[in-house]
């Protein structure tokens, strides 16, 4: 059986992001080290996780040298101050952090974190108000998730009515049942992920994770579900 390797990971911040990834990576079962200035949210992950927990501002080499950043695998910074997480990337590539990913919350500043080696996220607020906004627009979508472009991935389930249902996908595309910038990349039947190929049937009940170019009406996600 294939096993992950396990990280040593340090997390910037303990806010609702950060909180979030502290939550996965323990899950993970990896090495977390939490940086957070606020002494009430360091003192509240110190309660529910087995992490070490470091109480400073880290912007500062010296405390990402306490965190351990020089034997890190990766350090992810998410608090809301892109000025704090500016210098926290600068100070751990200074230091050979090998992967630094950020949040960067003004889309302004996404160049800069770019070419000091950050992986960014960004406006996570907008984000989320994307997802809120599709899913109460289009409460048939799940996981709606916009990317650059105005390209969008977002999951759907058929319902026996679905014009899809027992079509292959090579036969729901000479039909135009599937509109022209629209991929299904794959489909979830019976707690199993199939990455679909031409000759995969389509069932009532089958949830799709679909790629679609730009955007699409609200009208053609209810007609491919049913």
């Amino acid at each position: 059986m294939y096993h992950t390797p396990l990280m040593y990971l340090i997390v910037v911040g303990a806010g609702g992001i950060g909180s979030a990834i502290i939550d996965l990576a323990v899950h993970d079962r990896h090495n977390v080290v939490v940086i957070e200035r606020d002494p009430k949210k360091a003192e509240g992950v110190t309660r529910r996780y087995d992490v070490l927990v470091i109480n400073a501002d880290a912007a500062s080499a010296d405390i990402l040298r306490e965190a351990g950043a020089e034997r890190a695998d990766a350090l992810i910074a998410t608090t809301h101050d892109d000025a704090t997480n500016l210098m926290v990337i600068a100070a751990a590539g200074d230091l050979g952090v090998p992967t630094i990913v950020s949040v960067v919350n003004n889309p302004e500043h996404t160049e800069l974190f770019r070419r000091l080696g950050a992986h960014v996220m960004e406006n996570p607020d907008v984000i989320v108000a994307g997802y809120l906004y599709h899913s109460a627009w289009h409460p048939r979508v799940r996981d709606f998730v916009a990317l650059p472009g105005g390209a969008q991935v977002f999951r759907i389930t058929l319902n026996e009515n679905s014009p899809l249902a027992g079509l292959s996908l090579r036969e729901a595309g000479k039909q135009g049942v599937i509109p022209e910038g629209l991929l299904i990349a794959a489909v979830e039947r019976d707690d199993e992920l199939i990455i679909p190929s031409g000759s995969t049937v389509l069932q009532a009940g089958n949830t799709l994770t679909v790629f679609t170019k730009g955007h699409i009406p609200g009208s053609v996600i209810e007609g491919l579900t049913g």
